[in-house]
């Protein structure tokens, strides 16, 4: 027991040294860009503050959406997703397969839950003994079901889902604009170092090393930002795309695609001011979301519960294809 808590320990400790590295990273940069560019290479004044006041503004907001990426937790289901007592012992008493599906769906009548497992099953962890959220996924890192998780990011130590997504949407903006400035204002005076035009030696490694950095990290979280932007324009979390969300009709990997502007909405809400500031904007609850081709009254999921036991795998097909076509005829 005490060796198992020790090994928690160390990990939870260990989790935080990418943090600790892209602190004292961004630290280093700041003191060289300053300290180093600004008041030592640079001798003219207008361009020291024009450089310094356009620097500091990206600082500030890439800094910000860092910390709240980091230190905003992850958002839970609420509690009437959790069984209660006399659901529990009747589910962990049952040992028959189907009693124990049947328990769920009776559980899940209720709850606005519309996805399933990929064998038609209602999604239940039982780890944390709920039934899942559309959208909600259990985090083995973090020890907890998570409302719309991405993926767990070890940059920040925290997992990625509703409740933070838009702030590291951010940050991977924010981080991009931070390098691409930090390259192209110490560009020209790399050259001038290069060329021996300018001469002080600890300037020269800073600037020198600033570049390289800048660029290196540039070309890195241009891949990923590009890939979240699309994934953002489709509607989609990183697990989604990797595996598709089970609906009535079976897989859809587009299935909570509701149009470019829409998606976007969803991540940074209606209102466009707040769309670049890390503030809460994004819509709903993460309980549930609107969905493109589902949209009846009642809980679907519910409603067929048996044709998902009883149809064959043609039938189950042949659901889906009717689903896709009426998909196609909505969006025309």
């Amino acid at each position: 027991m005490a060796l198992s808590r020790g090994l928690r320990c160390c990990q939870r400790v260990l989790a935080w040294v990418p943090v600790v590295i892209i602190t004292l990273v961004v630290l280093w940069s700041y003191y060289a860009y300053v300290c180093e560019l600004c008041l030592v290479t640079l001798t003219n004044p207008v361009e020291q503050v024009a450089y310094l006041s356009i620097f500091h503004v990206i600082f500030v907001l890439f800094v910000w959406t860092y910390w709240k990426s980091v230190f905003t937790l992850p958002l839970q289901p609420d509690k009437k997703f959790h069984m209660s007592y006399a659901d529990k012992e009747r589910y962990e008493n049952e040992e028959r397969p189907e009693v124990q599906r049947q328990i769920l769906v009776e559980i899940a009548r209720k709850l606005p839950v519309y996805t399933r497992t990929g064998n038609g099953a209602i999604r239940f962890c039982d780890r944390c003994q709920l039934i899942k959220p559309d959208r909600c996924h259990h985090c083995s890192v973090c020890a907890m079901c998570v409302l719309k998780m991405d993926h767990h990011c070890p940059w920040v130590n925290n997992c990625v889902g509703f409740s933070n997504y838009k702030f590291f949407l951010l940050f991977l903006m924010y981080s991009l604009l931070y390098c691409m400035y930090i390259a192209a204002t110490v560009f020209k005076y790399v050259i001038k170092y290069w060329t021996d035009e300018l001469t002080n030696g600890r300037s020269k490694f800073h600037v020198l090393f600033l570049l390289f950095v800048a660029v290196m990290f540039f070309l890195s979280l241009m891949f990923l930002f590009g890939y979240h932007c699309w994934l953002v324009s489709r509607n989609r979390s990183t697990l989604e795309a990797f595996s598709a969300p089970v609906f009535q009709n079976g897989p859809d990997k587009n299935g909570f695609n509701l149009g470019f502007i829409k998606n976007l909405q969803q991540v940074f809400g209606e209102e466009k001011k707040l769309w670049l500031l890390p503030i809460v904007s994004s819509q709903g609850d993460g309980h549930s979301f609107p969905m493109r081709t589902l949209c009846e009254a009642q809980n679907p999921l519910l409603a067929n519960e048996e044709q998902w036991g009883d149809d064959g795998l043609d039938e189950e097909n042949h659901g889906y294809h009717e689903g896709s076509s009426l998909a196609m005829e909505m969006e025309t």
